[in-house]
């Protein structure tokens, strides 16, 4: 292996865990915990003084479908874990929308990870579970500040499982960019790799092209990394930095006016 291409000691850490202690936290961290057994994770921005602001649905509403699944992903709302209001938070079990709440409340008894920005392909790719890295970098931590102060006080739009969720959110503060599309899914990495798995599963051709297990194993394994590579936010072309200030001056989807936007620009440019 050349120097170049080998991983750093960080690289290799981070590829095992990205748990981090709390005292080791600054503001404008891209933070997550694990819910339901490792389900799915809850993603938020710290800013500082103990405190997270993060987009969530009410408890047992994130997919809101009215069927059983609706059961398998909630509690992204904070509660105590103790059942008794937080002191300094007070009950947002029925909470929606883009909150601030303390540190414990955010973590629900879970434990703290640190989403990962600016990391290697070879990195991306060996993280195999979604929704903890991306290959794109972080803009300044004074940036990230005002992006999520400023939607705490205006709204990031309609809760979307897919499309503008928690991971969304935190990672539009990092990055100020926005998916002009309504053909796919958003920057969250949780999404892109529960398609990129669906993706592999019933890409039926495929089952021609080796025999065994083994092979069918590889190449399945190889459709999903290659599908989640091509979705991550700092590879996709279908996106663009969007200031904040612009989310509050048309209501609706997100991707939509991200796409007005980039219709004005196009206008101007010709």
């Amino acid at each position: 292996m050349s120097e170049s291409s080998r991983w750093t000691m960080p690289e290799m850490a981070g590829i095992l865990s990205n748990k981090i202690p709390q005292d080791e936290l600054k503001p404008g961290d891209h933070i997550y915990s694990w819910r339901n057994a490792y389900l799915y994770a809850h993603h938020g921005i710290y800013v500082g003084d103990g405190m997270v602001i993060h987009f969530t649905r009410a408890a047992g509403q994130e997919i809101g479908t009215g069927t059983v699944l609706d059961r398998f992903i909630f509690s992204s709302s904070p509660s105590h874990p103790s059942g008794s209001p937080c002191p300094r938070c007070g009950d947002q079990s029925r909470t929606e929308g883009v909150i601030s709440s303390c540190l414990e409340c955010f973590l629900c008894g879970g434990e703290l990870y640190l989403f990962k920005y600016g990391v290697s392909p070879g990195v991306f790719i060996a993280k195999t579970r979604g929704g903890t890295c991306t290959i794109a970098p972080s803009d300044p931590p004074e940036h990230v500040l005002h992006r999520a102060k400023f939607l705490l006080q205006n709204g990031f739009g309609v809760y979307n499982i897919f499309k503008n969720n928690c991971e969304d959110f935190a990672i539009y503060c990092k990055t100020g960019l926005l998916v002009f599309t309504n053909v796919s899914v958003g920057r969250s990495g949780q999404a892109t790799s529960f398609l990129a798995a669906t993706t592999a599963i019933v890409s039926s051709p495929l089952r021609f092209l080796t025999t065994g297990v083994s092979g069918l194993a590889a190449v399945g394994f190889g459709v999903y990394c290659v599908s989640r590579y091509v979705s991550d936010i700092g590879v996709r072309r279908d996106v663009m930095k969007i200031p904040v200030e612009r989310l509050i001056l048309c209501p609706g989807p997100l991707e939509s006016e991200a796409a007005t936007i980039t219709d004005i620009s196009k206008d101007k440019g010709s």
